[in-house]
């Protein structure tokens, strides 16, 4: 069960520099070095380009030669990479070196593979934390930065303080799994609606609105999405609880709606694989009985795992 309360402070700068290690020098590991060293740890760095290590070499940063020395430099290793291959590649090579320290994982994969690195760290010797960053790089260490971390809970409180410099520190539970799962859900939210805002953009443009004038609009809508869902209801309790009133939106309402779309996105000739996978949400709910009910239902066939996208052609223009 996550855990979200408990871990929730942004930890004040520490009275006890930590060593740290990074391994990875993107936007997010350069970032992540900066505030690391403004917040007045020992910072040792590692990128398989080594131009990028330079201008940190400036900032303080001290270079490590090769993946050996950069984990040999410090106790807690944080890693900024692509995915957790990346990591096989970098960690496999120096895993004689790892018992006794920290992996901090802040790269992205699926849970079963933080799963499984988890387990590597262990039978290494290794404590391991996966991490979940949900800003950009230039938001790391503002107010509003958070990344989510699951894992040993002991780990977590031992570097909460140096963790805390980078956002704040929202763990989930021990489960290794938990904090990719969590950033993964809320990148299917962020992606998407980045989808749903270009797809928007293409078939307003079709009809003769600029993107200039359309991209206000649709931002609007989006902030405003959060307070139309919250207004009288809890949504979370309502989803656990089953608990679908048909007062407002109903499915029927809002699949009349979902297959206009997709005729409009056909009649402009844009892609309608967006507009399709949407209406086939709603389809399956009213196939169920469910029409009367609120749009929600919709979860009922996505937990189910038969929704397929509705084929444009077998919708009428």
């Amino acid at each position: 069960m996550a855990d979200m309360t408990e871990h929730s402070a942004v930890p004040t700068t520490p009275a006890t520099p930590t060593p740290v290690s990074v391994i990875g020098l993107g936007p997010m590991g350069r970032s992540m070095v900066t505030i690391l060293l403004t917040a007045g740890h020992r910072v040792t760095i590692w990128n398989r380009t080594p131009s990028r290590m330079t201008d940190l070499i400036g900032q303080g940063a001290r270079a490590a030669a090769d993946p050996r020395a950069a984990v040999q430099a410090s106790p807690v290793i944080i890693l900024s990479l692509t995915d957790y291959r990346a990591m096989d590649d970098i960690l496999g090579p120096v895993a004689d070196r790892l018992a006794g320290r920290t992996i901090v994982n802040l790269s992205s994969d699926n849970p079963d593979r933080t799963r499984d690195a988890a387990r590597w760290a262990t039978d290494h010797g290794a404590a391991f934390l996966t991490g979940g960053v949900m800003v950009p790089a230039p938001m790391l260490g503002t107010p509003a930065a958070y990344v989510y971390y699951s894992g040993p809970s002991v780990t977590f409180d031992q570097h909460r303080t140096l963790l805390g410099a980078i956002g704040e520190p929202r763990f989930l539970g021990s489960d290794p799994g938990l904090a990719q799962l969590m950033y993964q859900a809320q990148l299917d939210i962020f992606l998407s609606a980045l989808s749903g805002l270009m797809h928007a953009t293409a078939l307003a443009g079709r009809g003769g609105i600029s993107a200039t004038a359309f991209i206000p609009e649709a931002l609007q809508t989006l902030t405003g999405i959060g307070p139309m869902l919250s207004v009288g209801r809890d949504l979370g309790r309502q989803l656990e609880d089953h608990d679908h009133p048909g007062d407002l939106s109903t499915v029927t309402m809002m699949g009349a709606t979902a297959e206009h779309i997709l005729q409009t996105s056909r009649s402009a000739g844009i892609q309608t694989a967006l507009p399709a996978a949407v209406l086939a949400h709603y389809r399956t709910a009213i196939d169920d009985g469910h029409g009367d009910d609120n749009w929600t239902r919709i979860i009922d066939g996505i937990r189910r795992g038969d929704v397929d996208p509705i084929p444009s052609e077998a919708v009428s223009a």
